[in-house]
């Protein structure tokens, strides 16, 4: 079993919450538009973390994560990209990749909107966990977490930040 902390858009933007919100989490996830690698470092330092670049991570975070990440925890392939779409409207830049061999999870931010949505012509979910941060146009910063355990996702929280 494995308890996952998921974000997305931080933007550089720092919040204790995060921590305090994924201190019961194994692993933190981070869908991309970091923003800083001060943000990324904090995360890493705290839980096992894993990443990839967004559309506004300069060359420092670029070197440091993969545009697209694909891997396996307990037993579900997970497959998360920042610009990825969702169920119906997969990005063109990941729909190969998808359709091709579909992930028991697909993990995207970018839209700064919270969604939750399975895709039953995959048999595959997808999740995008909003944004974190405070940059954009969103009224309500989310995370999520959730728990994989055999193959299987269970226990899905949205996590609203106030402020």
């Amino acid at each position: 079993m494995t308890k996952v902390g998921l974000l997305s858009d931080t933007h550089a933007y720092w919040d204790e919450k995060y921590l305090q919100y994924f201190e019961s989490c194994d692993e933190i996830w981070h869908a991309g538009d970091i923003g800083s690698l001060e943000v990324a470092q904090k995360l890493a330092v705290f839980r096992p973390f894993r990443a990839v670049y967004g559309n506004i991570d300069g060359q420092d975070i670029r070197q440091l994560y993969p545009q697209t990440l694909r891997f396996t925890v307990d037993g579900a392939e997970v497959l998360m990209k920042h610009i990825g779409g969702y169920p119906g409207k997969y990005d063109p830049s990941i729909q190969g990749s998808i359709l091709v061999h579909p992930p028991k999870l697909f993990i995207s931010g970018h839209s700064h909107i919270l969604k939750v949505k399975y895709d039953k012509t995959l048999d595959m979910l997808h999740i995008n966990p909003g944004a974190a941060g405070i940059s954009g146009f969103h009224q309500v910063r989310t995370m999520v977490r959730f728990v994989i355990e055999d193959g299987a996702f269970k226990d899905l929280e949205v996590i609203e930040l106030a402020g």
